[in-house]
């Protein structure tokens, strides 16, 4: 019905360009060497303890976070640590973190969803549609057969049935029984 509302408030900040993110301790981090001190990903990779980041994990390499305006329910970002925008820049030892922690995500999402697919992939460079350019992030976003309709074909609008925080406990639960 057309005076139906569909609540999505988390959406509003990305709509209005309102991107500031938590900070931890009074707004001082000590962020990785190279780290640039806007970037929510490395703001990320050494605080999750602030809920709003929405971090899943963090590895020696590797952070894990949910995305704050997901395409999906379960849409994650895994990223390396170090902030670095392209390919050649990561060691042999994140590019083997980096693909290990998407299967191992796949897997959980896969047991929490049961999703009938998935979108993996890595938006390289700004003009590919990279919202972050200087930090390297994979996108894991469920699909299923019908989650294409007429709201984010017509309305441009994608409705998420699950809130973050919801999400979050059950994925860091259910990694925590695969450890």
């Amino acid at each position: 019905m057309v005076d139906d509302p569909l609540w999505a408030p988390w959406r509003l900040a990305y709509i209005v360009g309102n991107k500031e993110q938590p900070r931890a301790n009074g707004g001082e981090l000590p962020l990785l060497d190279g780290a640039a001190p806007d970037c929510f990903l490395c703001q990320a990779a050494v605080d999750a303890k602030t809920p709003d980041r929405y971090v899943v994990e963090i590895g020696k390499h590797v952070v894990t976070v949910l995305n704050r305006y997901p395409y999906n329910n379960g849409h994650l970002l895994v990223a390396p640590r170090r902030h670095v925008a392209r390919l050649d820049a990561l060691t042999p030892s994140a590019e083997v973190e980096l693909a290990r922690t998407i299967t191992r995500m796949v897997g959980a999402i896969e047991a929490i969803l049961h999703p009938e697919g998935f979108n993996v992939g890595l938006n390289l460079g700004h003009a590919a549609g990279a919202g972050l350019p200087g930090h390297l992030h994979w996108h894991i976003v469920p699909r299923w057969s019908a989650d294409t309709n007429f709201m984010p074909v017509i309305g441009r609008t994608n409705v998420i049935p699950q809130s973050l925080e919801t999400f979050w406990e059950l994925l860091t639960a259910q990694l925590q029984q695969r450890i």
